[in-house]
């Protein structure tokens, strides 16, 4: 899923008071009114009413993801129950005295054991579940256990995900990046026309999207476990949209005092 392109923002500026606060309600494109809907205003009204500028402003931000695991798994087939379990055993015993030899610490390890007779032997499975924050490290790893253990071992590919917290950062990034964006353009229009931005009046997020990053289509045609750890972490990466309303108060410049 992509984003479709947002269309060209349409600033609404209202630099005369306004007599009917319902007339924000009937604006149209241009900032014009609808015919018969503009009321007088008098001059008390021009003294007290408040005048505004409407902006909007959008943004998009993308983060890659913070976590990777890594499976691996050995098993054993062996007429004594014995002989099985211990051939098990030393290899998981091996593996993670050598992650944690590497850095990984006990916490990102998890170790399961599966033991199960299968017709006139017995069979057992193990596999360690790793949790890496560091790519790099995870890859060192990776190959450090491809080249000490045998064939009968199998390390899956890294599977990337992101936590529930940096999802929620990546939301709150791309709204406070739209207000930014908005509130710089306000203050841009109001320099232009010689008037000094006031106080907001009112902020709205008005919408927002989530999707992650696709490869394109040559690369996605291929299997997912032929891709590369690059290719992975780009499918993988999410980007955030956000687009905001704000309504901001306008000045008049403040006229500098003569001294005597």
């Amino acid at each position: 899923m992509s984003l479709q392109k947002t269309p060209p923002t349409r600033v609404f500026v209202e630099l005369v008071p306004w007599a009917d606060r319902g007339r924000e309600n009937n604006l149209i494109s241009g900032g014009v009114t609808q015919p018969g809907l503009h009321h007088p205003v008098s001059s008390t009204q021009a003294q007290t009413a408040t005048r505004e500028v409407h902006v909007s402003g959008t943004s998009e931000v993308s983060a890659g993801p913070d976590r990777a695991q890594v499976a691996v798994r050995v098993s054993s087939t062996k007429e004594v129950a014995a002989e099985a379990k211990k051939s098990v055993c030393r290899r998981l015993d091996y593996i993670t005295q050598s992650l944690q030899q590497q850095g990984v610490q006990a916490e990102n390890i998890t170790v399961t054991k599966d033991f199960r007779r299968v017709e006139n032997a017995y069979h057992m499975e193990g596999e360690v579940c790793i949790t890496f924050t560091e790519f790099g490290k995870m890859q060192n790893i990776c190959n450090f256990l491809v080249e000490k253990l045998d064939s009968s071992v199998v390390i899956s590919p890294p599977q990337f995900y992101h936590t529930p917290g940096s999802v929620e950062n990546l939301r709150r990034q791309a709204c406070l990046v739209a207000v930014e964006n908005a509130w710089r353009k306000a203050q841009e229009v109001c320099n232009l026309v010689g008037q000094t931005l006031g106080k907001p009046l009112l902020i709205k997020e008005e919408e927002t999207k989530e999707w992650e990053g696709q490869i394109d289509d040559h690369q996605s045609s291929r299997l997912s476990s032929s891709l590369t750890v690059q290719q992975k972490i780009k499918s993988a990466t999410i980007h955030a949209a956000s687009k905001v309303f704000l309504t901001f108060e306008v000045k008049g410049k403040e006229k500098k005092k003569k001294h005597l």
